[in-house]
């Protein structure tokens, strides 16, 4: 195994999650194409990450469902990394993103943890320089 090519994320709605990750994170869309009938197959990633992308599944059993926004159960599902944590913060926040708190420091860089559409916990981290 050389790299993680996808990650899953579970969804009510492919295009309103495509919607929240473009428009308010800034991700860019590199997939949206339907693959096999009634089955689409939609992947954004970092506008600089080409080698990773997040794929969103719709939730379409019960037991799917039970996991939109719990992907990581209450735990920071994906962490993103930033040049400016507090410019970044402030961006988002204008967006309309909810955040937890401010960024402060920790003992690896400044953070925030802030929430996606659905109740996924994000974290943005700016990592000191070493």
């Amino acid at each position: 195994m050389n790299k993680i090519g996808h990650i899953t994320l579970l969804v009510k709605d492919q295009d309103e999650a495509l919607k929240f990750y473009t428009q308010k994170l800034g991700f860019q869309k590199r997939q949206d194409q339907e693959i096999a009938p009634k089955v689409r197959w939609v992947t954004v990633s970092p506008k600089d990450q080409t080698d990773l992308e997040l794929t969103f599944v719709v939730a379409n059993t019960e037991e799917k469902r039970k996991a939109v926004g719990k992907q990581a159960g209450d735990h920071v599902f994906l962490t993103l990394e930033s040049d400016d944590c507090r410019k970044e913060y402030k961006a988002l926040k204008a967006k309309g993103v909810k955040f937890f708190g401010k960024p402060e420091i920790q003992a690896w860089g400044v953070d925030v943890v802030f929430e996606d559409l659905y109740g996924n916990l994000l974290d943005l981290v700016q990592r000191f320089k070493r």
